[in-house]
């Protein structure tokens, strides 16, 4: 918001310094994020006469200037046309530095001395293009500095206002606050209209068809306008806010808008077909030109203005190409209307269009100020544009808005502040920005605010009003006061810190990924068509169509970030992400779960290029070691590997399913070809897929010290013959549940099938540790324990000993 000191200074009586004032704004919550001086550094250029214009001898389009400035006479090469003698012209004189950087020097232009420069608007940055220099009204005193001879030195302010703050989007908005401070009462402008002729309701009609949308329209005709150039004042003010003047008729409207933040539009009253004005909500579908001849495609959750044919106007937002005024304009429908803030936000963002109008109503506008702005408009095109001003207005208020009140108590306003302020100077800062106080005590005061601070909802908002007016450098500052508390993580807290710990130290880092993807994502897996994981949440507003639903499982973020890492040449890689994903409920109306999932991944070498080790490539049981060392790490046992898991992502022969005391906790394998192809990878890729959430109920956080035994450990390996379809699983729970009491570790180190064993057949070599916690074991003691799991495998298993 840009506001200038002189237009403050028509609403509201202050003697600040400029910095004075940008300081005090910006303690009180507007912040004045830039302020410049018009005119500043140019008291050099002053008003001067032209005595003589002649021809320049040597240049056909320059001219010779002998140019009176008071104190002397100095002669001026221009290049101009539209000057001639007796002219009253802004003379920058040598040593001036314009704007842009311009100094201007004592020069000879084609042979002939030139002591300045005839400025024109452009020039002097009070335009922004000008055919010709600036000539000056009759009268003015020369030598004096232009800037103060015509009133247009000013100090202009840029205001940056948060979205709650639309009372301060207007010069009386921003005099409010200053009237506040100072203690001086903002007035409005006065309004004094001619009316004459036809009343406006016997000429034109209103009709409301959304009143919850459009709760109020108020419009007034003016008839036998002569559209124009707006006068000097208009064109410089609106200028000085940053706005560039179109016409007489279309200025005031924007004078307006600025003056007292209330958007109003002007049509073209011979243009509305049936001379009438329709609110409603467009037709789905339909097709409309805006003033900046963009044709837009409407929704029926567009509001529109109306003639008897069609749109005329986006509410709230831009007008019509087919009701614009233009130059043989002669009588004006002027409207003045309150919308609901809600669908202006939506059409606005929807069709990328952001004016000063669709800015001030998509954050509330004061319905109060319709008829207001309506007659100050009306009242400065009759003097700007002329013209007959009916009598009357159809102001259209269908569903009168009720102002809120609230209670706001002086205890609860001092306990929150740390100050102690009466109630009467509560009551004072409350009034003093236009909020009425309709009953009060020594404790408490009702509060009626007024529609133009929508903001203002509760008692915090009336006390967070009192503090900046009182001064937020009036609040002593103290040391909180604070308690230190002890909480200890939950289980699957420290489930979570164990886990993330575990796999950092096998050299995997960690990934987070959005929690939304794209549909297909996870149609890159080749899931079955009735897989529950294929039922998202999906995202009513998404970001983008890769970001429109809920992910039911990481597998397909995790492939996504291996693949773009490869495309980098990150060629190794170990990952993993520990989040929720997000399961709908089977119920519609209910709240789904988000039970947490661990996915991590291996590809690539197994170790590091290096001229020791030889490359190798990660296998199966890599990523297999490192989950048999997570399960170890929670003191998760009973672990069950299910072959060939049936999972559509994972390859058929190179997969399981992982079951922990009988309940199935995730899969592990190799991800497909076809799989891999989809997401663009082109090396094979390792992944488990774990819920973490079923883990919790069998994760156990307490731990039981085992002493390390002094006494040396025995090995005895045994190599059996087993039936080829037994697996390797099945043997070691039957050597575990064989309950030898000292044997202390079992490892599997050959499998062997082909020449030597028998068709059908595998042989399979393991090595037992025995070690007692009391003594020396006897050769005697270990092979009488050996022989028992020996003869288990072989009565359980039909293994035999080779």
């Amino acid at each position: 918001m840009i506001v200038t000191q002189n237009w403050l200074k028509e609403f509201v009586s202050f003697d600040l310094s400029s910095d004075l004032l940008a300081h005090k704004l910006t303690m009180v919550g507007l912040e004045v994020e830039g302020q410049e001086t018009i005119g500043g550094g140019l008291d050099s250029v002053i008003v001067a006469k032209l005595v003589s214009v002649d021809p320049h001898p040597d240049a056909e389009r320059l001219t010779v200037c002998q140019v009176a400035t008071g104190n002397e006479t100095v002669q001026v090469v221009c290049g101009a046309k539209n000057h001639r003698q007796g002219d009253l012209v802004a003379l920058a004189t040598v040593g001036t530095i314009l704007p842009g950087d311009f100094k201007i020097k004592k020069s000879k232009i084609r042979g002939e001395v030139s002591m300045g420069m005839l400025c024109s608007e452009s020039e002097l940055g009070l335009a922004e293009a000008a055919e010709g220099i600036l000539i000056l009204p009759p009268g003015l005193e020369l030598g004096v500095p232009v800037f103060y001879a015509l009133g247009l030195k000013d100090i202009r302010y840029e205001i940056g206002l948060t979205p709650n703050r639309p009372d301060c989007l207007s010069i009386f908005g921003v005099a409010r606050e200053i009237g506040a401070m100072t203690g001086s009462r903002p007035t409005l402008p006065q309004i004094e209209l001619t009316e004459t002729g036809a009343e406006t309701a016997q000429l034109t009609s209103v009709t409301i068809e959304e009143p919850e949308l459009c709760p109020r329209y108020d419009a007034r005709l003016i008839r036998n306008v002569k559209i124009g150039s707006s006068p000097d004042w208009l064109v410089r003010r609106l200028e000085a806010v940053g706005l560039r003047s179109i016409n007489n008729v279309v200025d005031v409207t924007n004078y307006v808008l600025m003056e007292l933040g209330h958007p109003l539009h002007a049509f073209d009253f011979n243009l509305l077909r049936g001379r009438k004005i329709i609110v409603r909500s467009a037709q789905e579908g339909d097709v409309f030109t805006t003033l900046d001849g963009q044709e837009r495609t409407l929704t029926a959750d567009d509001l529109v203005i109306c003639d008897a044919e069609g749109a005329v106007a986006l509410a709230g937002i831009m007008g019509g190409e087919n009701s614009e005024i233009q130059d043989t304009t002669t009588n004006v429908l002027l409207e003045s209307a309150y919308f609901n803030p809600g669908v202006i936000r939506r059409t606005s963002k929807r069709l990328g269009i952001h004016s000063e109008s669709s800015h001030r109503f998509e954050r509330g506008a004061d319905v109060e100020m319709v008829p207001v702005a309506l007659d100050r408009a009306a009242m400065l095109i009759q003097q700007t544009a002329g013209g007959e001003v009916c009598p009357g207005s159809i102001d259209c208020y269908p569903r009168v808005q009720v102002a809120r009140e609230l209670v706001l108590t002086t205890r609860r306003t001092n306990g929150i502040l740390g100050l102690q302020l009466e109630t009467a100077d509560i009551r004072s800062y409350l009034e003093s920005i236009g909020l009425k106080v309709v009953d009060f005590n020594d404790e408490q005061m009702s509060v009626v605010v007024p529609l133009f601070r929508p903001d203002l909802e509760r008692e915090i908002d009336l006390i967070e009003e009192v503090a900046r007016l009182n001064g937020y450098e009036r609040i002593p500052v103290t040391m909180p006061a604070s308690q230190i508390s002890c909480q200890l993580p939950n289980s699957l807290q420290r489930l979570q810190t164990l886990i993330k710990d575990s796999l950092v130290a096998c050299g995997f880092s960690e990934i987070i990924n959005y929690s939304f993807i794209s549909p297909e994502m996870v149609s890159k897996l080749g899931l079955a068509g009735d897989d529950p994981r294929l039922k998202q949440v999906a995202i009513l507003n998404p970001l983008t169509e890769e970001q429109s639903i809920m992910r039911t499982t990481l597998v397909p973020s995790m492939l996504e970030t291996i693949s773009r890492n490869l495309a980098y040449r990150t060629l190794d890689l170990q990952l993993f992400e520990l989040r929720p994903v997000f399961v709908p409920h089977a119920d519609n109306d209910a709240l789904g779960q988000e039970p947490l999932h661990l996915t991590f991944a291996m590809t690539g070498d197994r170790v590091p290029l290096g001229w020791v080790q030889k490359p190798e490539k990660t296998d199966f049981f890599d990523i297999k070691g490192v989950t048999e060392f997570l399960f170890e790490r929670i003191g998760l046992k009973d672990v069950n590997w299910q072959v060939d898991s049936g999972e559509a992502f994972l390859h058929p022969g190179k997969s399981a399913q992982i079951e922990i005391a009988g309940l199935q906790v995730g899969l592990i394998g190799e991800v497909h070809p076809a799989v891999l192809q989809r997401f663009d990878i082109g090396q094979p890729v390792f992944i488990v897929d774990l819920d973490v959430s079923r883990l919790v109920a069998l994760y156990d956080p307490k731990k039981q010290f085992v002493p390390l035994s002094r006494f040396p450990d025995v090995f005895r390996d045994s190599a059996v013959l087993v039936d080829e379809q037994i697996t390797i699983a099945t043997i070691m729970e039957k050597i575990h549940r064989s309950k030898v009491r000292f044997a202390e570790d079992v490892i599997l180190f050959d499998v062997y099938a082909g020449k030597g064993i028998p068709e059908g057949k595998k042989s399979v070599a393991f090595r037992v540790k025995y070690r007692s916690t009391e003594k020396t074991f006897t050769d005697e003691e270990v092979n009488k324990a050996h022989a028992r799991i020996v003869k288990t495998l072989q009565n359980e298993l039909g293994a035999e000993i080779r």
